[in-house]
């Protein structure tokens, strides 16, 4: 065999090592388990009066960025958090709350539409959220916290109508299944509360 043969398949053989171990690792990413992925029910209906001549436009509610992501908050002392390990939320979580809360309001049936940003609705009034709280607990016991402040804006004169903090506390426990349901029980409650107090204040 030429020397210049022999050496291009060293090289060759040196190049199929090295590439081997990277193939044999990304094997090993792919058939890594993942993380479960939860949605919000988003089932809640209000029982306040009719406003069928109104219509409200739904913001993407503002959060801190523990909170604006698909992580699942865990509170594991009152200025330490975690997140829930091999689970995650199906999108980061304030555009979750914004379609839910969207949802809220149309399975009520009594406004005369509701919709997002970038819809071309006529808007008589907008929904301004924060998330301050959607998290397990853990301190003084496992229970879901979900603190969501609401302000209703008239959409003409740009004035607040009415504004208010909306906490609901949900006990928890068990795996992350039953993690995750305390806080959509939580959320569903808090958001059945939101579309009465816009139904009453508008």
């Amino acid at each position: 065999m030429a020397v210049s043969d022999l050496l291009q398949r060293r090289s060759w053989l040196s190049r199929t090592a090295i590439a081997l171990p990277l193939l044999a690792g990304l094997a090993g990413c792919g058939t890594a388990a993942k993380n479960d992925t939860y949605d919000l029910s988003g089932s809640a209906t209000g029982t306040g009066p009719a406003a069928r001549s109104r219509q409200i436009l739904v913001q993407q509610p503002t959060a801190l960025k523990a909170i604006d992501s698909e992580q699942i908050v865990v509170r594991v002392a009152p200025s330490q958090i975690q997140y829930l390990s091999r689970a995650q939320w199906g999108d980061k979580l304030p555009r979750m709350v914004q379609v839910k809360l969207v949802e809220a309001y149309e399975n009520s049936g009594k406004l005369g539409g509701v919709g997002v940003p970038g819809q071309g609705l006529a808007i008589d009034y907008q929904l301004v959220t924060d998330i301050r709280s959607f998290e397990i607990d853990t301190t003084g016991g496992s229970r879901a916290v979900v603190e969501i402040s609401a302000k209703i804006v008239n959409d003409r004169s740009g004035t607040v109508r009415a504004q208010k903090v909306f906490r609901q506390e949900v006990p928890a426990s068990g795996s992350n299944d039953g993690l995750v349901k305390a806080l959509d029980r939580a959320f569903s409650a808090a958001a059945a509360q939101i579309v009465d107090w816009t139904l009453q204040s508008i």
